[in-house]
C-alpha cells in the first residue's frame, strides 16, 4: 500500500522537510483565514494531511472513515442535493484510491473473492439497479441513486474486503466504530437525562449526529452483536472486558430510550436468529417467512380487503406519550404507522403499474401521490420532508420492479444460508464469533428494512456491505485452510 514515490523520498531529511512545509502551510492558512474571515482555509492543511495519510497507508484512512460513521452529520445543499459529512467525501476518495490500487496490484490479487456467490449476487443486484436507472421515469434522480450505491459497494464491500481479512482487522474495525459510537451515545444520554428521558424530547438531543431517533437506534442495534461477541475475545475482568461489559450496560437502556419499536423488535428477532443459526433451521424459517409474506399480501388483496383497515382521519394523530403510542399502534390510530400504510398502499398500486423495471431508483417520492388511496390519508400525508416509503423491500419493488426485489431477496437469503454453513464449519471460536456477529447484524438490518429504508443511509448501509465482505473473507479463509493452502 506504500507508493514507490514515497519509498524513493524516504530519506532522513524527508520527514523534517515535510514537517516544515506542512507547518508553514498551516500558519499561512491560519493567519489568512483569520485576516479574511475565510475560516474554512484552516481546513486545507487537514485535507492535505489526509491525502498524505491515504497515499502512505489507506488502511488508516479506512479506519478514519469507520470512526466517522457515528459522528457524521447530514448537510442539505441549496441546490437540493444532500451529503453526509465527512463520511461521503471520504467514501468517494477511498473508492478512487481503491480503484488505483486495484489497477496497480490487480494481477497479484486472487479472483476467488470476485467469483464467490455472494459477490456475484451483489453484482447482479447492482447491475439490475443500473438497468432500471436507464429505463427510469426520471433519469437524473436514478443516476444519482446509482452513483451513491456504487461508492457504497466499492468502499464498504470491495475495499473492505482488503481491510477486513482476519481477526486483527476485525478488532481494529470494531474499536474504530465503538469508540465514536459510545461517544455519541454518552452525549445523547446526558442531554436526554436533562429532559428526564421523555419520549417527547428524544428528538431534541440527537443533533448533529443523527437525523432522527430511528437512525440513532438502528446503528446501536446493528452494532450490538459485535459488542457482545468481541467482549468474549478478552480475558474476563481485563480492562477491555470491563469496558465492553460496561458499554452493554449503557447500550441496552440507550436502545430503550430511543423509543423505537423497530429496534426493540429487531433485538428480539436477533436473539431468535442466534438459536435458529445454531440449530441449522435458517432454511425452514426463510421458507416460512416467504410463505407468510405471500399469504399476507394475498389476503389483503383479495376483494380489496385492505380497505377495511383504513384509519379514522380525525383520531389518527401524533402521540407524545410512548405508552399511548403503543396503544395507538395496536388500534391503528398512530399517525406514523398509518402514514406508512398510506404509502405502502400507494406502493403496491405503483408496482402493478410498472411491474418489471419499476419507476427507477430513487423515484418513489416523485410519483407516489397519484397512486394513493384517500381513505388512508393522515394529517402528515402532504409529506413536507419528502421522505420515502419506509419499507426497503417495497421500495425496491416500486423502483426496480419484481426482478429487483427478487435479486435483493436472493442475495439476502443466500447470504444467511451460506453464513449458517460458514458458522458451523469454523474450527476456531473466533471464527464462529465473527460469522455469528456478522450474521446477526445482517438479520437486524434485514428486520429493520421491513418498516424502514435504511441501506442508503451512512449509519446502516456500511454495515450491510461490510458484513457481506466479512462473511466472504471468512468463507474463503476456511476453504483455504481446508485445502491446507492460502487464499
Amino acid at each position: 500500500m506504500r507508493s514507490k514515490l514515497l519509498q524513493m523520498l524516504d530519506t532522513s531529511d524527508t520527514p523534517h522537510l515535510l514537517f516544515g512545509v506542512f507547518a508553514g502551510l498551516l500558519l499561512i492558512c491560519l493567519f489568512t483565514g483569520i485576516a479574511t474571515e475565510m475560516y474554512y482555509l484552516v481546513g486545507i492543511p487537514a485535507f492535505l494531511l489526509l491525502v498524505y495519510l491515504t497515499i502512505v497507508d489507506f488502511h488508516k484512512t479506512f479506519l478514519l472513515l469507520l470512526a466517522c460513521i457515528p459522528l457524521s452529520t447530514e448537510l442539505v445543499l441549496p441546490s437540493g442535493f444532500g451529503t453526509d459529512l465527512p463520511t461521503e467525501p471520504l467514501m468517494i476518495g477511498l473508492m478512487l484510491v481503491g480503484l488505483a490500487y486495484i489497477i496497480r496490484h490487480g494481477k497479484e490479487a486472487s479472483g476467488q473473492f470476485l467469483r464467490h456467490p455472494i459477490t456475484l449476487l451483489l453484482l447482479l443486484h447492482l447491475s439490475w439497479i443500473a438497468a432500471t436507472a436507464i429505463t427510469s421515469h426520471l433519469l437524473v434522480v436514478s443516476v444519482k441513486f446509482l452513483l451513491a450505491k456504487i461508492w457504497y459497494v466499492a468502499t464498504f464491500f470491495f475495499l473492505a474486503s482488503l481491510m477486513l481479512r482476519d481477526e486483527r482487522d476485525i478488532r481494529q474495525f470494531f474499536w474504530a466504530v465503538f469508540s465514536t459510537l459510545m461517544l455519541t451515545v454518552l452525549i445523547i444520554m446526558a442531554r436526554h437525562a436533562a429532559y428526564g428521558f421523555t419520549f417527547a424530547d428524544v428528538f431534541r438531543v440527537l443533533h448533529p449526529f443523527y437525523r432522527n431517533h430511528v437512525t440513532y437506534a438502528s446503528i446501536i442495534v446493528v452494532f450490538l452483536p459485535f459488542v457482545w461477541f468481541v467482549r468474549k475475545w478478552y480475558a474476563a475482568y481485563s480492562l477491555p472486558w470491563w469496558i465492553l461489559t460496561g458499554s452493554l450496560l449503557l447500550l441496552i437502556p440507550a436502545i430503550q430510550f430511543t423509543y423505537t419499536r423497530a429496534a426493540y423488535l429487531s433485538v428480539v428477532i436477533a436473539i431468535g436468529a442466534y438459536y435458529i443459526i445454531r440449530w441449522k433451521l435458517t432454511k425452514y424459517v426463510l421458507i416460512l417467512a416467504l410463505a407468510a409474506a405471500v399469504g399476507f399480501v394475498a389476503f389483503m388483496s383479495y376483494g380489496n380487503k385492505y380497505l377495511d383497515y383504513a384509519p379514522n382521519y380525525e383520531t389518527t394523530v401524533t402521540h407524545k406519550n410512548f405508552n399511548n403510542l403503543l396503544e395507538a399502534t395496536y388500534s391503528g390510530e398512530d399517525i406514523s404507522t398509518m402514514e406508512r400504510v398510506y404509502r405502502w398502499v400507494a406502493g403496491f398500486h405503483m408496482s402493478i403499474a410498472e411491474p418489471v423495471f419499476g419507476f427507477g431508483p430513487g423515484n418513489f417520492y416523485n410519483f407516489y401521490k397519484t397512486y394513493t388511496v384517500t381513505s388512508f390519508q393522515t394529517y402528515v400525508s402532504d409529506n413536507p420532508d419528502k421522505s420515502g416509503i419506509h419499507s426497503y423491500y417495497l421500495m425496491t419493488l416500486v423502483e426496480q420492479g419484481l426482478p429487483g426485489l427478487a435479486f435483493f431477496l436472493l442475495l439476502a437469503a443466500y447470504t444467511l444460508l451460506r453464513g449458517e454453513r460458514i458458522y458451523h464449519q469454523a474450527r476456531r471460536r473466533e471464527g464462529q464469533h465473527i460469522a455469528m456477529m456478522a450474521l446477526l447484524s445482517l438479520v437486524i438490518i434485514l428486520s429493520l428494512l421491513i418498516i424502514n429504508d435504511l441501506i442508503e443511509t451512512d449509519k446502516v448501509g456500511p454495515f450491510f456491505f461490510m458484513n457481506l465482505a466479512i462473511l466472504v473473507n471468512l468463507d474463503l479463509k476456511q476453504q483455504a485452510e481446508g485445502r491446507g493452502g492460502r487464499v
